[in-house]
């Protein structure tokens, strides 16, 4: 679908929509606005496309990985899938989802990405609709970013924007960027410090997509 079509069908302009993008980027602040060894509380979100509608879910959990809440939050689609601009389908439902919320997390884990996207990931759009602090984790990376040679770095141009995690053996790496309010290095450790095999995400992710898939069967969508 060409960007006349999708204005026509859906009211999208794409044009549009980048530079929305690229303005919000700049707002984000990439550093750490914590001490985030004394984080207790981790959030995750997990979405999930049954049809015409989206379910969002979103976990908290403590060091141990206690389910401290559970929330969800189920919407109508509103927006196509369309590569690069995730947020604006998804994000809706999850801000819904996460102010449901009576225990708000230090950080939350986003399936998706930070700052590793060429202008901005879901996790930094969540970030900037809630005041979240937020870490991206992704399986793929966009084509205007490269892997450092020593094949730690993500790198967009010279910039690094991302840490690559080997979470598990033989398994593909995850890609972590930072969302907003937390640094490189920070959320690549908190990411590492969550793993908990088997499992090849950081744990409260895992959690929140068994979660997502508790709720879609119990509410019965197929």
């Amino acid at each position: 679908m060409d960007e006349a079509e999708l204005i026509t069908k859906y009211g999208i302009n794409i044009e549009a929509l980048k530079k929305e993008q690229t303005k919000l980027a700049k707002e984000l602040k990439i550093k750490d606005s914590m001490d985030f060894s004394l984080a207790t509380l981790f959030g995750a979100v997990e979405n999930i496309c049954v049809g015409n509608q989206i379910l969002s879910a979103i976990i908290v959990c403590d060091k141990e990985f206690n389910i401290v809440e559970q929330q969800y939050f189920l919407d109508k689609l509103r927006f196509p899938y369309l590569h690069g601009f995730r947020s604006y389908r998804e994000m809706p439902t999850m801000v819904e989802a996460y102010h449901k919320l009576t225990e708000k997390p230090d950080v939350v884990f986003i399936h998706g990405h930070g700052i590793s996207h060429p202008r901005l990931g879901l996790a930094s759009h969540f970030a900037l609709a809630t005041g979240a602090v937020t870490i991206g984790v992704a399986g793929e990376l966009f084509e205007e970013t490269k892997i450092s040679k020593d094949g730690e770095d993500i790198l967009m141009g010279k910039e690094k924007v991302g840490k690559v995690l080997k979470s598990k053996e033989k398994a593909n790496p995850l890609y972590v960027s930072p969302g907003d309010l937390i640094s490189i290095e920070t959320a690549l450790n908190l990411a590492k410090d969550l793993l908990k095999q088997p499992h090849k995400l950081p744990e409260p992710l895992h959690m929140a997509h068994k979660y997502a898939r508790e709720v879609r069967d119990e509410l019965g969508l197929k």
